[in-house]
């Protein structure tokens, strides 16, 4: 069995309009995040992250079957990820200062990368790899 192939379903124009607008409102918030993560200063509340997060776990379902799901799925996978990097890294921070911040912005300049990747595979159309 292939797992690459992903059952397509018909979806009418105003969903796919819909899911759109909402996966760019989503790659939008994650981008002000991503960028505050790696400019020294910025300060973005944890709360932008969240309704992102929130919005790609409510508007998911709705996207199943079409190209849209990847990139919901990718939003959140890269959100998951960074914050376990985040956690496990933490500890860094108290411990050796320098390897603490190092970390934090290899996992922020990733996240930043994850996210416009997803935002020029979006404006092609293009589903995300899994």
């Amino acid at each position: 069995m292939n797992d690459d192939i992903v059952e397509v379903r018909a979806v009418d124009k105003a969903t796919l309009d819909g899911l759109n607008a909402w996966g760019w409102v989503s790659y939008l918030l994650h981008l002000i995040v991503a960028i505050a993560a790696v400019v020294p200063g910025a300060q973005v509340s944890v709360a932008v992250l969240l309704i992102a997060l929130v919005i790609d776990l409510v508007k998911r379902p709705d996207a199943s079957g079409t190209w849209h799901a990847s990139h919901f799925a990718w939003r959140i996978r890269s959100v998951l990820w960074a914050g376990v990097l985040y956690v496990l890294t933490a500890p860094l921070w108290l411990l050796f200062f320098v390897p603490g911040w190092i970390a934090w912005c290899v996992i922020s300049l990733w996240f930043l990368y994850r996210i416009v990747r997803g935002m020029v595979a979006m404006n092609q159309q293009e589903a995300l790899p899994r």
